[in-house]
């Protein structure tokens, strides 16, 4: 099931079903479900499952041509698409990740952060060193606790953008870095158990630059604002995704990755063993929190590219899993931001 949110002007927020071309209205016939976190906290209330809540309201739904959402602007006087993943207060969602996951992703972070290009059988950099403990116990058998991943925390929901909204480029920021990738949206039920809803596509929006410096710069490298959409795959497959990502300026390809492979099939750690050691913490069992959750690129541009991104870049993730790409184009930020900001006794 393919699930996104839309916003109809002067009716706010609708929660949809696509079938094809046709977007199934939940909304229209369930005018208290205005976000999948409603969807979800029916199902809670009731018993159902996610795909249940929204598969009996689809029925009857009113229908809308979903070409019509993806070509129209947000924030317009038509109908548009926003990010698919949605609380009703935003500071609620934990936005998050775990990195080193892929072998393409740790060749990029090693050189990054590696001071020796002489071979050697050891590891040279704590990059490489997190990859080998993944490699070595990231996969462990069912009910087993494996060795943890990198895990960074990126934000909260403000800093979430939908498809065909803009990804900020911070004056403060070196550069921007795209990271396509899958994200996950989940939401604690009442008794504290994490509820997978399903799984997007996303662009994770980093500093590379910044991060080049040193490793320790990891964290103030995750600019805060990211991409997820434009739709919510509930019964996705985690084994194996192709994805790739094109970067146009000017209406001209100044970059374009070539397949991107993802899944548990390309990757050191399991889903399970992610998602255990991002749950395991209390603080993440919050009941009623949602949280977004991405799971690593294998390949990034910075490695290889002689430019940096700039306003009006447009960059575009897609994959054969899900039938719309995830397009963004990039906007500098105020270059107020690049001054020092000074804090005054309260």
């Amino acid at each position: 099931m393919r699930v996104i949110q839309f916003v109809i002007p002067n009716y706010g927020r609708r929660v949809g079903v696509v079938n094809g071309d046709t977007v199934a209205d939940i909304t229209s016939v369930a005018s208290e479900i205005r976000s999948i976190y409603d969807v979800a906290e029916r199902g809670f209330a009731s018993g159902r499952s996610f795909e249940q809540v929204l598969g009996s309201a689809a029925m009857n739904a009113v229908t809308t041509p979903y070409s019509r959402l993806l070509a129209t602007k947000p924030g317009g006087d038509s109908p548009y698409l926003i990010s698919p993943v949605a609380h009703k207060d935003p500071h609620r969602i934990l936005v998050s990740g775990t990195g080193l996951t892929h072998t393409g992703s740790m060749k990029s972070r090693d050189q990054m952060h590696s001071s020796n290009a002489e071979e050697s059988a050891e590891p040279q950099s704590d990059s490489a060193k997190m990859f080998q403990m993944g490699l070595e116990g990231g996969k462990p058998g069912w009910g087993e606790r494996g060795v943890s991943p990198e895990w960074f925390y990126k934000g909260n929901g403000t800093a979430i953008k939908g498809s065909g909204e803009t990804l900020e480029l911070p004056a403060f920021a070196l550069d921007g870095g795209e990271e396509p990738e899958l994200a996950a949206c989940y939401v604690i039920d009442p008794d504290g158990k994490p509820r997978r809803l399903g799984f997007a596509l996303g662009n994770e929006w980093s500093d590379h630059a910044t991060e080049r410096i040193n490793y320790l710069y990891l964290a103030p490298s995750k600019l805060r604002e990211c991409a997820v959409g434009p739709e919510l795959v509930t019964d996705f497959d985690f084994k194996k995704l192709e994805l790739s990502c094109v970067v146009s300026r000017s209406g001209r390809k100044i970059y374009e990755s070539g397949p991107l492979y993802t899944g548990e099939e390309y990757m050191s750690h399991t889903l399970a063993n992610c998602e255990d050691h991002h749950f395991k913490y209390p603080q993440h069992r919050v009941p009623g929190d949602a949280h977004v959750h991405f799971f690593g690129t294998s390949q990034l541009s910075f490695s290889t590219r002689d430019w940096k991104f700039q306003h009006g870049d447009m960059i575009e993730v897609s994959s054969p899993g899900f039938s719309e790409p995830l397009r963004n184009v990039v906007v500098a930020g105020n270059p107020d931001a690049g001054d020092v900001i000074p804090v005054t006794k309260a």
